[in-house]
């Protein structure tokens, strides 16, 4: 992972020790809130729901076993809500209505101890500490390199890649130093801290999509042409939201040596013409699809003038890529130690289910990468308590050269694991709860915090997520059902990636109440779900109470229509949306019934 130098523990440091010092000034009331607010959230630090939120920038999803411990102290120390905002945020539940569960009970989901949560942009943020402790956590953070810095505001976000970046088996160059120059050159960049909106790039050096780069402001996929030189596909405008787009390819190729040029020239034209009047089109996306190739000639023309008028000022040299390229050395790997024990012959299956599911090939052929599942049954998708963080800070000293990696999916990857300790991590991760075999199946699921927590959110996601996780925990179900992507977003700002999800649910308000859109045929761009597209949604609204017996609905409809072992979205392109919509629209009606049946009862 990469390696800090002492200019960036000094920029960090120096970060920190500012931050404080607007923060006492808040305190003292030398600044007013509005001054205040544009200086925390250029940390990171947002007011959400019911606390303060705070975003920890986590370059590319790396972390070592000591970021890891920070971010434990952080989350048992701090990330601690009082009785008062506890009991304020089951009362705001109480009156939406509990969701039911197949086995009676109901879901709530603020919990009373620390954790973190894991988001799909490779970022960790926690939701209970107050303001008043926040430059105590910076110069925390700090002292393991890490920060808050343009986690939030209208300016270029963390830069993300794929959790497999530089290990990758199919894998055409390392993106991570490129990504590395990146943050470098966006980092409190003057021109760029005020955008019309948030910007977000992502990139991926390998021949799968694993970085979802269509659904980015820009994304960036390395390449080699006919001649075998390496450069950049450039792609332009995607994101989420109430307006979903792929993004535009605006270069099929781009020599790498002037990325940062052309990105500069991207961010430019945005900056310039980009609309500040109205928050809803002021994406880029929104320009690029107002202005279409117009917008493509503006780019060329400012890419040609920074490049033949101002010199190319961000050009990269081979001595600069070598110098960034230098502090991602692979690690100093673990001892081969004593021979693994065998798995016992009652445990032979549950292993090698394990090992199909989380268990990945990498470049090294003595090693694997190993992702530990953090979805089960009574815990929200991404989150990680206090405990859970110490003990993959435990897994990855032990198995992983002291790294792991944030995906995508909202769970951590170990990169560096030897082929001969499988067992014993094995062994180790299930005792910690984290070897469950679901990876890439149905209760792997992407959720973002919702109601719950967000104050943009017009519907809790968390309730449903459990809800649908509960009705699935049967292992042979889920392996029956095979790969499938759930998606779910508490609102149309789209946090948890609805619109890329195979099945995408939505939350939305009607007249003060929870309702639900269910669209299919999502995806993201990777291998298995083809190219990044938007679901389409299956009819009106659903309540809390009738989703999970739509998503059982879809599945039955799958599982009757795929032909062998096909999967959901292949039969679902193949046969249509059609049966699907039937299924679950009838489901719809027979929820109602029930739960008619229910109150009648009662």
């Amino acid at each position: 992972m990469y390696k800090y130098t002492e200019f960036d523990r000094q920029f960090v440091k120096a970060r920190a020790s500012q931050f404080r010092d607007q923060l006492t000034r808040w305190q003292g009331g030398q600044l007013l809130e509005d001054e205040f607010k544009p200086l925390r959230l250029q940390n990171g630090w947002y007011v959400q729901r019911y606390a303060p939120m705070l975003r920890v920038a986590v370059p590319y999803g790396e972390l070592s076993s000591a970021q890891l411990r920070v971010l434990e102290k952080i989350a048992r120390d701090y990330d601690q809500p009082d009785a008062a905002l506890i009991a304020s945020a089951q009362q705001a539940q109480d009156k939406l209505g509990p969701v039911a569960l197949k086995n009676g009970g109901s879901v709530h989901t603020v919990l009373t101890q620390g954790y973190g949560h894991f988001t799909t942009r490779q970022n960790v943020q926690y939701n209970w500490i107050p303001l008043d402790k926040s430059a105590d956590v910076m110069d925390l953070l700090a002292s393991v390199d890490m920060h808050g810095i343009q986690t939030s505001g209208n300016c270029i976000r963390n830069i993300t890649s794929d959790a497999l970046a530089g290990i990758a088996v199919d894998e055409i160059a390392d993106p991570r130093p490129f990504g590395e120059i990146m943050r470098q050159w966006s980092t409190l960049h003057p021109e760029f801290a005020f955008l019309p909106r948030k910007f977000k790039i992502a990139i991926s050096g390998a021949t799968e999509d694993r970085a979802a780069i269509g659904w980015h402001d820009v994304g960036l996929q390395l390449l080699k042409n006919d001649a075998g030189e390496l450069g950049f596909k450039v792609l332009v405008g995607g994101g989420m939201g109430r307006t979903p787009i792929i993004g535009t390819v605006i270069r099929e190729f781009l020599p790498w040596q002037q990325v940062m040029n052309f990105l500069e020239a991207i961010v430019r034209v945005y900056n310039r013409y980009g609309r500040r009047d109205n928050i809803y089109k002021a994406r880029i996306k929104i320009l690029v699809k107002a202005e279409g190739q117009k917008y493509i000639d503006d780019v060329e023309a400012e890419f040609q003038q920074i490049v033949e008028h101002d010199g190319g000022p961000h050009t990269i040299t081979q001595a600069e890529f070598d110098r960034v390229a230098a502090c991602f050395e692979p690690p100093v790997l673990n001892p081969a130690g004593l021979p693994a024990t065998p798995v016992a012959a009652d445990e032979q299956a549950a292993f090698a289910r394990w090992l199909q599911q989380n268990v990945t090939a990498q470049q090294n052929p003595e090693l694997r990468a190993v992702t530990l599942s953090f979805k089960r049954l009574g815990q929200a998708p991404g989150d990680a308590t206090a405990d859970q963080l110490g003990l993959a800070a435990d897994l990855a000293e032990r198995f992983s050269a002291g790294e792991v990696r944030v995906t995508h999916e909202q769970n951590l990857l170990l990169p560096w694991v030897r082929a001969d300790q499988l067992p014993e991590l094995w062994r180790a991760a299930r005792q910690a709860g984290f070897a469950k075999a679901n990876i890439h199946l149905l209760t792997d699921m992407i959720a973002c915090p919702g109601g719950d927590f967000c104050a943009l959110a017009n519907a809790r996601s968390l309730p449903i997520a459990e809800a649908i996780t509960e009705r699935y925990q049967d292992l042979d179900e889920l392996h029956d059902i095979g790969p499938i992507d759930l998606h779910i977003s508490g609102c149309i700002n789209s946090c948890g990636h609805h619109h890329s999800g195979h099945i995408g649910i939505l939350g939305v308000d009607k007249d003060g109440k929870e309702w639900y859109q269910v669209s299919l045929g999502g995806s993201d761009g990777s291998t298995l779900s083809g190219p990044a597209l938007a679901g389409k949604a299956v009819g009106p609204s659903f309540t809390a109470a009738e989703v999970p017996e739509v998503i059982a609905a879809v599945l039955d409809t799958y599982r009757l229509q795929r032909q062998g072992r096909e999967s959901f979205i292949a039969t679902l392109r193949r046969v249509g949306a059609d049966p699907f919509k039937l299924a679950a629209n009838g489901a719809r009606f027979s929820a109602s019934r029930a739960e008619t049946a229910e109150s009648s009862a009662a």
